[in-house]
């Protein structure tokens, strides 16, 4: 069985799509269920959620809705894990689609017995801001965009997966402190798609990209050992040379919002990161 955990603070505009797209995926091997975590919502993300325990129901899959008071998202996944049944774990961001074929591809390439991680295949929509293109445009080139189940806004594991860790431990980066759980060849990518928005406004991609670096130096800090397993190929001098040639304006707004997060100080508070 597939659990999907689903942690979810103030989503009320963006969990009616992600569970209609997840209650449209293809018959998942040994059944799905997913567990919404509102986490300090101040919406009505919880009863919105709710109320689409009949669709649930008609799909096939199993729908729980925990309301949590706390808000916190490391919270809100360790209590998902509590609370799922199935042997194989997805943790998904609330902002984000999954296609059709994607649940049941990850159940498949999970159903081994050693060990694994898995992703889809991440878009990017086309973002309303010019801003945001260029700069999406640039980032997806980059090694780790470009490298096996990055698993930004989705990833999966099987139970012999799941077991490297106990509960999540209170960082800012849980993707990568799950990912870095395995080595480069225990990482599995699928076909199937998912729709991934990154966030709108050169603000706004400050506070995220400050966040994302954040939390991969806080994760250096206090597990050295797993950083070692990153695996993705180095951009180098020359890669960067090649890029920049290839998308002037893409590279030019890169780096010009990797030279405010040197330069603004700021918190590393929870923001979307999309």
């Amino acid at each position: 069985m597939l659990s999907v955990i689903l942690p979810a603070s103030n989503e009320a505009g963006y969990i009616g799509p992600c569970l209609t797209a997840l209650f449209a995926s293809h018959p998942v091997p040994g059944g799905a269920e997913v567990i919404v975590v509102a986490n300090g919502c101040t919406d009505d993300t919880a009863a919105r959620a709710q109320a689409f325990g009949p669709q649930a129901q008609t799909a096939g899959w199993h729908l729980r809705v925990i309301d949590r008071a706390q808000g916190g998202k490391i919270g809100a996944l360790n209590a998902g894990d509590r609370a799922a049944h199935g042997d194989m774990r997805a943790y998904l961001d609330a902002d984000v689609i999954v296609s059709p074929g994607l649940m049941a591809q990850l159940a498949h390439a999970l159903d081994q017995p050693t060990a694994l991680y898995a992703s889809g295949r991440a878009t990017i929509p086309r973002a309303q801001s010019a801003i945001t293109r260029a700069y999406a445009r640039f980032w997806q080139t980059l090694p780790f965009a470009r490298s096996i189940a990055p698993g930004y806004g989705l990833f999966a594991v099987n139970a012999a997966g799941r077991a490297r860790w106990g509960d999540f431990p209170d960082i800012i980066s849980d993707d990568t402190f799950a990912r870095l759980q395995f080595a480069p060849g225990e990482r599995v990518s699928v076909p199937a798609p998912y729709h991934w928005p990154m966030i709108e406004g050169f603000a706004a991609l400050v506070r995220v990209r400050r966040r994302q670096d954040a939390g991969v130096a806080q994760i250096s800090a206090l597990f050295p050992d797993i950083m070692a397993r990153e695996g993705k190929t180095p951009l180098g001098l020359t890669g960067v040379i090649r890029r920049a040639l290839r998308d002037p304006l893409g590279f030019a707004t890169y780096a010009a919002v990797s030279l405010a997060v040197k330069l603004r100080r700021g918190g590393t508070d929870w923001t979307r990161g999309r």
